[in-house]
């Protein structure tokens, strides 16, 4: 019988029940918070899947290629000829127990009704050298991908995969940061979807990017279904920034019934990323199911709008829910609006659920420059588990700045406990009103005391 990643995520989730008020004037100010979820529950936002039609077409011609002979045949003329001619209707097969060697960059935004169904694997060459000097760059933190894909209604579907070979990648970045402003080591991106409308992929596992796993661009109606994204070493050069799936300017994407297994990101949302719905997530190793980071570039306006997120299963990481902003000296500004987390599991997760807006910028500069992104209408709903004791008892954190709005924060059965011990703390600074749980300074006596319990978690 075969299970499904939903019903395997809804065993480990576990049910949830309110937890009854300790104290005699209790029932009242219980009823008047009762008040304020059902006005509350009326107003968050309760996303759903995009819709897209693609072509449907009762037969599909078959296209098929030459497969590599070995990991240094390069076949890369012979997939951009399979492409053209399966493009306009057709199917490209790229069969179960081959493999395709891609070792030149390709441009395949002129796609329109072309199916491709991957059920061997596409191996990229890991020749560094070439792949820097030729390769497609994107401005947004210098990015770059061995290939591009773009046009109309395009499905990749099977149960193949796409292989960065990135250990190569690995071993030449291990001291290097994606941040750091004099880097020159810039790694590709697996797959990447420019001016993309209507796209699916499905069935399908990612395995060892050099650097994100899906870069999104100017892109619309974009569906994931049942993929595997993993980054492994084989030695003490982990992958890094890793990410499963970053947008940039993109309008309505669907992420259902997915396993992840990386060292950042398990979602990323970036600038101007609205219409986002992401149900049945596991997620292992990982930085959290994140909201940002936006506001980096000096004067620029950037937007995360209208997101639901459900049932997610987070093990073994360093955030759980996370929204993100930057702050400093030069940086920009917007908002982000209408985000909803709702059954959220986790499990040894140094931050469970954090909310911040001195993203990669200390205290200090951060108090001096704060951020100029709005947060409001963020809703947490049903969150259970355990974290990892890094932040001692502390289990939620709620950090705003004096330069934005904070508003509509909102949290409903939060039970997420520490094996660094009993009560739970959330802290929460800067929030205009009330977020619906009680919650203290971050820099007071509770919080304080919270963080003195702080145990070594081993986790990322």
């Amino acid at each position: 019988m075969k299970v499904s990643i939903a019903t395997l995520l809804l065993c480990v989730t576990p049910c949830l029940s309110l937890v009854a008020t300790e104290t005699s004037n209790a029932a009242s100010s219980f009823k008047d918070h009762s008040a304020s979820i059902k006005e509350h529950r009326g107003n968050y936002f309760q996303g759903r899947p995009q819709q897209h039609q693609f072509p449907h077409r009762d037969h599909r011609k078959n296209v098929y290629i030459r497969s590599s002979s070995n990991e240094t045949d390069d076949i890369s003329a012979e997939f951009l000829a399979g492409i053209k001619k399966a493009n306009h209707g057709g199917t490209l097969v790229l069969e179960n127990g081959k493999q395709y060697v891609i070792g030149q960059k390709l441009d395949l935004t002129f796609l329109d009704d072309i199916h491709i169904q991957l059920d061997g694997q596409i191996l990229f060459t890991d020749d560094i050298e070439y792949w820097q000097n030729n390769n497609f760059f994107h401005p947004f933190q210098n990015s770059i991908t061995f290939w591009q894909w773009g046009g109309n209604d395009i499905v990749i579907q099977g149960k193949g995969e796409i292989n960065g070979n990135g250990q190569a990648w690995y071993d030449g970045f291990a001291r290097g940061e994606i941040l750091d402003p004099n880097n020159q080591y810039l790694r590709p991106a697996l797959f990447t979807a420019v001016n993309a409308t209507g796209l699916s992929i499905q069935g399908i596992t990612m395995r060892n990017s050099p650097c994100w796993a899906n870069f999104l661009i100017t892109s619309k109606d974009i569906y994931y279904d049942d993929v595997l994204i993993e980054a492994q070493s084989i030695n003490k050069n982990l992958p890094k920034n890793s990410d499963c799936w970053d947008t940039y300017n993109v309008d309505g994407l669907t992420v259902t019934n997915s396993r992840v297994n990386i060292g950042d990101d398990c979602f990323s949302a970036k600038p101007n990323t609205t219409n986002i719905f992401l149900q049945n997530l596991w997620c292992n190793g990982t930085h959290g199911v994140s909201m940002g980071s936006i506001g980096q570039y000096p004067g620029v306006m950037d937007i995360i709008e209208n997101v639901y997120i459900e049932n997610i299963t987070m093990l073994n990481a360093q955030n759980g829910a996370r929204l993100k902003t930057w702050a400093g000296p030069n940086i920009g500004y917007g908002r982000i609006n209408n985000v909803t987390y709702k059954d959220f599991y986790v499990d040894n997760v140094d931050y469970p659920l954090i909310l911040t807006q001195c993203y990669s910028t200390n205290k200090t500069e951060c108090a001096k420059h704060p951020s100029e992104v709005n947060f409001s209408n963020i809703t947490f709903l049903s969150f259970s588990g355990m974290s990892s004791g890094k932040r001692g008892r502390l289990t939620a954190e709620v950090i705003c700045s004096p330069n934005a709005v904070c508003e509509n924060i909102f949290m409903e059965d939060i039970d997420i406990h520490s094996p660094a011990g009993e009560p739970a703390v959330v802290t929460c600074d800067g929030v205009t009103g009330d977020i619906g749980i009680d919650c203290v300074a971050a820099n007071s006596t509770q919080a304080r005391d919270a963080l003195a319990t702080t145990i070594d978690s081993g986790s990322l």
